[in-house]
């Protein structure tokens, strides 16, 4: 599948203070993933660590902390990575997901999806 590259708004759980970033969107990544420097200055903290299979295969361990994202105008609070200052921000897996979105790369955009319920639910 194809990456492209999608405006969102990163910020604090509190709504007081965002940031836009231009995003990769990388259905590879579980997490959101934002350079370091961009967390700090909205002033989210890490409140965890997270064990990380980077592309080369090399396991890391990165702070993690909860954020605000928007994305196609739906926003969420989310897990962020804290990425090293000079990485570019991934929109991951999970916040694609918590935000009912997926990617249409032929069209590069964020496109809402139906979420699924269990099989055995009674309605």
């Amino acid at each position: 599948m194809g990456t492209f590259r999608h405006p969102i708004r990163v910020g604090r759980l509190d709504g007081t203070t965002f940031e836009t970033l231009e995003a990769l969107v990388d259905t590879g990544a579980t997490w959101s993933w934002i350079p370091r420097p961009i967390l700090d200055r909205l002033g989210i903290h890490a409140t965890d660590r997270r064990r990380l299979q980077m592309a080369n295969g090399q396991i890391v361990e990165r702070d993690s902390g909860w954020a605000l994202i928007t994305a196609a105008g739906v926003t969420v609070p989310t897990i962020c990575i804290f990425g090293d200052p000079e990485s570019i921000p991934l929109l991951g897996a999970v916040t694609l997901e918590e935000c009912s979105l997926a990617p249409d790369p032929v069209r590069q955009r964020l496109v809402p999806v139906v979420g699924l319920a269990l099989s055995g639910a009674r309605l």
